[in-house]
């Protein structure tokens, strides 16, 4: 493995744990990140992107949708440190669930949690002001790309290292201003690719999306979200570069269990 795939994937350090970044066969290590996404203060199953239709999610993992026994369901699976959350309520504009993410955090204060509230760039130092975990900006929500470059860059320290920026795409276009997506200036050092359209659709990610990205991030951590089906799907993103991923459905119904987790993570455990 040449030295530029190397550093692609040593992994992010959050609350003092950081994974390995080969496993014992030498094989470069990919992040997993589960997903919750909030309605109403319980989770629900995003589908494609149409939020209308989501519905409090039934999993293997814990009886009920209610966060916090997901949250455990899931860190009992694996020690993961690091969930992503998308406050569908805030994104859609009809209310918040800051009290429920609160409650994670006090909770479960080893892991880093990213939040997507489908906020702008230009309310994100007030968030990150406020607020404990990792700010997302969502390019769907963003109106200009000059607030998200300053974070990008790291105008304020501190700031760089909690700020991601998500690239949404619908089924064909790209989701926020065109800038945002062609001036890679403008991009933080962690990059979701999030294609909502084949977000628990079971048909596999955009490897064609994904590898473009790739190829224009330079050393920025890319991150795939949308479409992950299983182990394979798993292992071709490792192997084109991709640094981590975003799971929901394939942790929540078994496709994606402790013995892929472990093959992709290292043999670390919750105790």
């Amino acid at each position: 493995m040449d030295e530029r795939r190397r550093q692609v994937f040593v992994l992010h350090a959050t609350a003092g744990n950081v994974f390995a970044n080969e496993n014992s066969q030498g094989e470069a290590l990919l992040k997993l990140i589960p997903v919750l996404d909030l309605r109403g203060g319980l989770v629900v199953h995003a589908r494609r992107g149409k939020r209308s239709a989501y519905r409090p999610v039934k999993t293997c993992l814990c009886r009920g949708s209610h966060p916090l026994d997901l949250c455990r369901g899931l860190l009992r699976l694996y020690a993961f440190t690091t969930i992503y959350i998308a406050d569908i309520d805030s994104i859609e504009g009809t209310g918040v669930n800051d009290d429920t993410i609160t409650e994670l955090h006090t909770a479960f204060p080893h892991v880093e949690f990213w939040v997507d509230a489908g906020l702008s760039s230009d309310v994100a130092r007030d968030w990150l002001q406020c607020h404990e975990g990792c700010f997302v900006l969502g390019s769907e929500s963003q109106i200009q790309t000059e607030d998200v470059t300053e974070f990008a860059v790291g105008e304020k320290e501190g700031e760089i290292d909690r700020v991601i920026l998500s690239l949404d795409f619908g089924a064909e276009a790209f989701l926020g201003p065109r800038e945002l997506f062609s001036e890679t200036r403008s991009w933080p050092q962690r990059v979701i690719v999030m294609t909502l359209a084949r977000v628990g659709a079971r048909e596999g990610p955009d490897y064609g999306r994904l590898a473009h990205i790739v190829s224009r991030a330079g050393d920025r951590e890319v991150i795939a979200a949308g479409g992950v089906r299983d182990g394979d799907d798993l292992n071709r993103l490792r192997d084109m570069g991709v640094a981590g991923v975003l799971l929901a459905s394939a942790l929540f119904d078994g496709r994606i269990g402790e013995a892929e987790i472990t093959n992709f993570c290292g043999a670390q455990r919750q105790g």
